[in-house]
C-alpha cells in the first residue's frame, strides 16, 4: 500500500509539475529511454524513467509526419484530450504530453504486465479460467460505466486494447477510436470486424450500448479464446453478427453464458447495463471471493 501511495504522489507531482514549477515545459531530456515495449500505428512504446522523481513510466512517440499523411490529426488530438481527463484505477494514465517538430510524445503510466492479449493466448488452452474471466469483466465493465458517465464511448473494446499492471488488475487503453458524445448518438463505424455490433454493420444510429456489446464479446474471447463469430471473410462475420449465431462450447460455466447472452441482445435497449454486470451472479460470486477488485 505504501508503495502504491508513493506512485500516486510521484504521479500527481508529475501531472502538476510540482517538481520542477507549474511553467516547466517537458522534454524527452527529462526521461532515460529504456527497452522498447511495442511498436504503435504511428510510432513506438518505449519504457522510460522520468529523472528526478525515478517514476517508470511508457513513452508512446507518434511521428507527425506519419499522422498527417494517415489524415488523423483530429483523432489523435481528440485521443489526447479523452485519455489526459479519465482518472479511473482501471483505465490507463496519460500523466503528460509534450511535443517537438517532428514527434509527438504520449507520456503514461508503466503497466508492468504488458498486453492482456498475450496472458491470454499464454493461459492453459488458450482462455482464462472462469475465476480470472469474472474478474476482468468487473474491471472492465467498471472502468466503461465510468467512461460513459463522462461522455465517452470507448468503440474499441479488445484484448489487445487492454494492458495487465504489476498487481494483474486490468487498465483499459487505446483510446484512438473513442468519442466524447454527450448527445450518446454517433453514426461512424469503427472498431473491430469481430467485436463490432448489429447497429453499426447496419449503418444506424447509435449510442454507448455498443460498448455493452463489446464487453459480452470479450467475456466469450476470455473463456473460449476466440470471439463468437470470427469467420473467414468479413461478410461471412457480418452474417453470424446478425444472425446472433453463436455456439457454447460445453466449458463455458452457465453463469457466464447467462451474462453473455445477456450483453449480446440484438436491439441496443435489450443490453444489460454495466452496473447489472458488476453485479450479476457469476460475476459476483467471485467477487465475493476477493478476486476481482473494484
Amino acid at each position: 500500500m505504501a508503495k502504491m501511495k508513493e506512485l500516486v504522489e510521484l504521479e500527481n507531482k508529475i501531472l502538476s509539475h510540482e517538481a520542477y514549477g507549474a511553467s516547466y515545459k517537458w522534454s524527452p531530456r527529462d526521461f532515460e529511454l529504456g527497452s522498447a515495449l511495442g511498436q504503435g500505428k504511428f510510432g513506438h512504446v518505449h519504457v522510460a524513467r522520468e529523472k528526478k522523481t525515478g517514476l517508470l513510466v511508457a513513452i508512446k512517440t507518434l511521428f507527425k509526419s506519419q499522422i498527417v499523411r494517415s489524415k488523423c490529426e483530429r483523432q489523435v488530438m481528440r485521443e489526447i484530450e479523452i485519455q489526459s481527463h479519465l482518472k479511473h484505477p482501471n483505465i490507463l494514465r496519460l500523466l503528460t504530453w509534450f511535443h517537438d517538430e517532428r514527434r509527438i510524445y504520449l507520456v503514461v503510466e508503466f503497466a508492468a504486465g504488458g498486453e492482456l492479449y498475450k496472458h491470454l493466448t499464454n493461459a492453459p488452452h488458450g482462455r482464462f479460467p472462469e475465476s480470472k474471466a469474472a474478474k476482468y469483466i468487473y474491471q472492465v465493465a467498471d472502468a466503461v460505466e465510468y467512461c460513459h458517465q463522462h461522455h465517452v464511448i470507448h468503440r474499441d473494446i479488445k484484448p489487445e486494447n487492454i494492458l495487465v499492471d504489476f498487481h494483474g488488475n486490468l487498465k483499459l487503453a487505446d483510446f484512438g477510436w473513442s468519442v466524447h458524445a454527450p448527445s450518446e448518438r454517433r453514426k461512424t463505424m469503427c472498431g473491430t470486424l469481430d467485436y463490432l455490433p448489429p447497429e453499426m454493420i447496419k449503418r444506424e444510429v447509435y449510442d454507448v450500448s455498443v460498448d455493452h456489446w463489446c464487453i459480452g464479446v470479450l467475456l466469450y474471447e476470455f473463456l473460449v479464446g476466440k470471439p463468437p463469430f470470427e469467420s473467414e471473410g468479413q461478410d461471412k462475420t457480418y452474417e453470424r453478427i446478425l444472425a446472433l449465431d453463436m455456439v457454447y462450447p460445453e466449458y463455458v460455466p452457465p453463469g457466464a453464458k447467462d451474462l453473455i447472452s445477456k450483453l449480446l441482445r440484438h436491439s441496443s435497449k435489450d443490453r444489460l447495463s454495466l452496473d447489472a454486470v458488476k453485479k450479476h451472479f457469476w460475476v459476483q460470486q467471485f467477487h465475493n471471493k476477493g478476486t476481482a477488485s473494484g
